[in-house]
């Protein structure tokens, strides 16, 4: 069998775009819209928060600059997933805030998520899913 880096890469796409595939389906299922995963990252992070964020935050949380930040909160807006409000001291600043809608688009996708998981690891013992995250790893910080 070929290993070659070209072959690695190749497999790496094709299962990011099959659990692409999957995420889509099921959100479909449960008449959700379809995200981009950046859209995901932003609604799980605020809720991970008790309080609003800023823009500001939340780019540093997303890794994204606040340009990219903004037009990803204006979808979610758009959707009814957050809300931004200004604040009280300095309207430059906004603080998002995750609407009941965002909650429930949350716990459906970490019911989604759970379910994708278990998909992944299905027939690979914990041993090797620890191996293969780890060289996973690996291969990120060579970027």
């Amino acid at each position: 069998m070929d290993f070659s880096n070209n072959k690695i890469a190749s497999q790496i796409s094709l299962l990011h775009s099959k659990c692409a595939d999957y995420l889509r389906t099921e959100l479909s299922k449960k008449g959700l819209p379809n995200l981009a995963s950046s859209h995901g990252f932003i609604l799980f992070t605020l809720s991970k928060s008790d309080n609003p964020m800023t823009m500001q935050e939340l780019s540093k949380k997303i890794n994204r600059d606040k340009s990219t930040t903004t037009v990803l909160v204006r979808k979610l807006i758009q959707l009814n997933l957050v809300t931004s409000s200004p604040s009280p001291s300095d309207n430059r600043i906004k603080f998002i805030t995750l609407t009941s809608q965002g909650k429930t688009y949350n716990e459906a996708i970490n019911e989604i998520s759970k379910n994708l998981n278990e998909k992944i690891s299905q027939n690979i013992t914990p041993e090797e899913l620890q191996t293969f995250h780890a060289m996973l790893n690996k291969i990120s910080r060579n970027f």
